[in-house]
């Protein structure tokens, strides 16, 4: 497998919600929801960032990890007091672990609609290739 999804809190944050019916903060827990799609030349992660400001998104790599985050500021004018509250406000994370088939000094990214795309590349040598079935005498293997 090429990536995975890396949360060192995932455990706690799932028992604290059984137990308590949220985290601990008494809000929903926020995380940012991804879908990851692999081609023959890389992998494309999909991160669901809708009303963040692009000035508040953050990608970078550095030992294998690749981690996103971001920021939602309130939105309430002066005499404004909301009395329902269902989306989240605050800082949102995610990290995922990258393979070492990865080029990691070629990874990409931008955001539209909402939606943060990061390109990861595929090293050549990671890449599928066909190997070929002898059926004759060479088909020997040398071991």
């Amino acid at each position: 497998m090429l990536l995975t999804s890396f949360d060192p809190f995932a455990e706690f944050d799932r028992r604290a919600q059984r137990a308590l019916g949220a985290t601990g903060s008494g809000r929903p827990h926020a995380a940012i929801r991804m879908d990851a799609i692999r081609r023959a030349d890389d992998v494309e992660l999909r991160f669901d960032l809708p009303g963040i400001d692009p000035a508040t998104i953050e990608v970078t790599v550095d030992r294998g990890v690749l981690s996103v985050s971001a920021k939602r500021s309130e939105e309430y004018a002066e005499g404004e007091k909301p009395f329902i509250r269902e989306r989240v406000m605050g800082s949102f994370a995610r990290r995922v672990r990258l393979s070492d088939t990865v080029d990691a000094d070629n990874i990409e990214a931008g955001f539209d609609a909402g939606v943060l795309t990061v390109r990861i590349p595929v090293q050549e040598q990671a890449k599928a290739r066909k190997v070929e079935v002898r059926t004759d005498a060479k088909a020997e293997i040398a071991a």
